[in-house]
């Protein structure tokens, strides 16, 4: 598929979804949104995301911007992380993200994006946190295939897990329905290009933004020290078929994302 293909989305915090700014986006060529807030009480109580999931996703689309992905909380540490080590933590993680994946799923919307883990964690307990992990993502794994999601591990950085192409693949060759998410800024150990390649097809989405190469930043592309070439060409080598998805910690830049998008695929 060429690059061109790959359709303009942009990652937005619940205050997003209003007519006003929606049009916006719309008039600015944004074409998808992945719906994201970070902490599990903006779903639950802000949103109300289990009885409102289909009311949400009914206002974007009637701006012409669907919401075709929603990026599952990750916060706070003492309710939801997938790689606790206890294990009450563990099973309400599989409950709350399961009650919003069957929302999602009712809302037509058809990816999930999961973090895998939550930090910091010492090197003693990395197996066992990867151990543990893989068990609760296997079982949402199923529980989004039941609602007709793709559910999308996404790579982290620093002592999360995930946080090399080693580790995504522990989990990716393990439970055969989970797909990748490649986040651009949050590789810190391995080559953005050589981590693409050894995911592979594995990849169904992006979160696009730059970095120095120290610590995430979610930076406008061009901003940071991303080589977009080798990006954009490992992307096309592995035979990427989903979006351009950019996922900055500043919404308001939208008006520059089609340019900028423009001028990453330009390089390859």
């Amino acid at each position: 598929m060429l690059p061109n293909t790959w359709k303009l989305a942009m990652s937005v915090k619940p205050t997003a979804i209003c007519p006003d700014r929606l049009s916006a986006m719309a008039e600015a060529g944004i074409e998808e949104l992945e719906l994201s807030a970070g902490r599990l009480h903006h779903f639950m109580d802000e949103m109300d995301y289990p009885h409102r999931a289909g009311e949400i996703s009914a206002v974007a689309d009637s701006c012409g911007l669907p919401i075709t992905s929603v990026h599952l909380p990750f916060g706070p540490v003492e309710l939801l992380d997938p790689a606790s080590l206890d294990a009450d933590v563990r099973r309400n993680t599989v409950e709350k993200q399961s009650e919003l994946l069957r929302a999602a799923g009712d809302a037509g919307i058809g990816m999930a994006v999961l973090h895998p883990s939550r930090e910091p964690y010492p090197d003693e307990e990395r197996a066992e946190r990867m151990k543990v992990a893989c068990e609760v993502i296997s079982c949402l794994t199923d529980v989004a295939t039941e609602y007709g999601i793709t559910l999308a591990l996404e790579n982290l950085p620093r002592t999360c897990l995930g946080r090399t192409s080693e580790e995504m693949l522990y989990f990716l060759d393990r439970i055969p329905n989970l797909r990748a998410c490649f986040d651009t800024n949050h590789s810190l150990r391995e080559d953005n290009a050589h981590f693409i390649r050894a995911l592979g097809e594995k990849i169904v989405t992006l979160h696009v933004s730059d970095y120095d190469f120290i610590d995430e930043q979610h930076l406008l592309p061009f901003e940071g020290k991303n080589d977009w070439s080798a990006i954009v060409s490992a992307l096309k080598e592995v035979g990427y078929r989903g979006r351009f998805l950019y996922e900055l910690k500043d919404e308001t830049l939208y008006p520059l994302l089609a340019e900028n998008r423009r001028k990453i695929l330009s390089l390859s």
